[in-house]
């Protein structure tokens, strides 16, 4: 059975990416193993403090190279990622040994889907920098992405309330990314 990772962008307890991914979590049960990462006590990327790496990292790092794929669950900030999510990318991006920049980092031609729940734009803005990013340190991407434009209701109920569009989106990436694994 195939081991994703997932990776949710929004640190709240009750964020609306948390309760989309898990819908996908569901969508994938019994064909594929799922586990979320926790990351919230990555250090921020520092140089001077990154040989050896701190146990976060290494711990982080670890999970990625045993998954066979991430899906990535994240709210749109300002008009992209939010910056813990770029530190942990930082993380990834960087060598595991000191100054070899030819050994491939863990996130090199790692199977990566990308979904989003937020304002009006649907994330559209966070995917699009997101899957820029990670093209360039060499993930690779799934071009199918599911966002969703939350309703007037879910801010006030603090639950994710999925039309059935949305819920078709959901499941046709979720279809394409054990597909792709």
């Amino acid at each position: 059975m195939k081991k994703v990772l997932f990776v949710v962008g929004s640190l709240r307890e009750k964020s609306f990416n948390r309760q989309l991914a898990k819908k996908a979590e569901a969508l994938l049960e019994g064909r594929a193993e799922v586990t979320y990462l926790d990351y919230a006590d990555l250090p921020w990327v520092n140089q001077d403090k990154e040989f050896p790496a701190p146990a976060a990292v290494a711990r982080v790092r670890e999970e990625i190279t045993a998954a066979d794929g991430l899906w990535i669950f994240t709210p749109e900030y300002n008009f992209s990622y939010p910056g813990h999510v770029k530190n942990l990318l930082d993380w990834l991006s960087r060598p595991v040994k000191p100054m070899d920049y030819g050994t491939p980092t863990c996130i090199n031609g790692k199977k990566v889907a990308i979904s989003g729940a937020g304002g009006k734009a649907a994330t559209a803005n966070c995917r699009q920098k997101l899957t820029e990013l990670l093209e360039f340190l060499k993930a690779d991407v799934l071009p199918l992405q599911t966002g969703i434009a939350l309703q007037p209701e879910c801010w006030t109920t603090d639950t994710l309330i999925l039309t059935d569009e949305d819920q078709q989106n959901l499941a046709a990436e979720a279809e394409a990314f054990l597909k792709a694994l």
